[in-house]
């Protein structure tokens, strides 16, 4: 099927470009969403007419989106979870909670613009893409963690891992100076005996 384009649609084109789509991508997306008409004559001569009303349109959202990813870009966010020892989480960070995170610290972004590379389902800072034009993104960084003690020690760029690494070693060391202490005792027990 041939559409017309209504505004920037990524992976495919620009606006006002007649590109050939798949019938149910244009059926269930392009169309109920606004971002395209079928590249019918008729179409094609009512999009020349609103052409420049389109384009101002889009120019004054895209100039609103850039103020917004003027101050979203780059913050970091605490989302505090349950997870196991070795750093896996019960369950995964979903946009839904970005969106949340980001509504508590005062910044209004729709999960729907939230983009996840693959889901996130371990403890650390990962960074997450927000879609707020086609044309403009910004970048967040998520420091998921058990504890707010723990978020702070990741924003110093300590893993959970190094820190469990840390903690088996002072135990070990603990451990080791014990039985150090108790062979020493032992040592001068048995030299009373002699």
């Amino acid at each position: 099927m041939q559409v017309i384009l209504l505004e920037r649609v990524a992976k495919l084109g620009q606006m006002g470009e007649v590109v050939k789509v798949k019938e149910g991508y244009a059926r269930n997306y392009l169309l109920p969403q606004g971002k395209a008409l079928r590249a019918s004559q008729a179409n094609i001569d009512a999009f020349e007419a609103r052409k420049v009303d389109l384009q101002a349109r889009n120019a004054e959202s895209r100039a609103d989106a850039e103020k917004i990813a003027a101050t979203l870009d780059g913050l970091k966010f605490v989302v505090i979870r349950s997870a196991s020892d070795a750093g896996a989480l019960y369950g995964s960070v979903t946009p839904r909670d970005v969106e949340t995170v980001a509504a508590d610290a005062g910044h209004q972004i729709d999960r729907k613009q939230v983009v996840l590379g693959s889901p996130i389902k371990e403890l650390g800072l990962h960074d997450v893409t927000v879609v707020l034009h086609p044309e403009v993104e910004a970048t967040v960084t998520l420091n998921i963690a058990r504890s707010t003690e723990e978020a702070e020690l990741q924003a110093q760029g300590k893993s959970i891992q190094e820190l469990a690494a840390e903690a088996d070693a002072e135990a070990e060391f603990e451990i080791a100076e014990l039985f150090d202490e108790i062979g020493a005792a032992n040592d001068d027990q048995d030299g009373d005996d002699r």
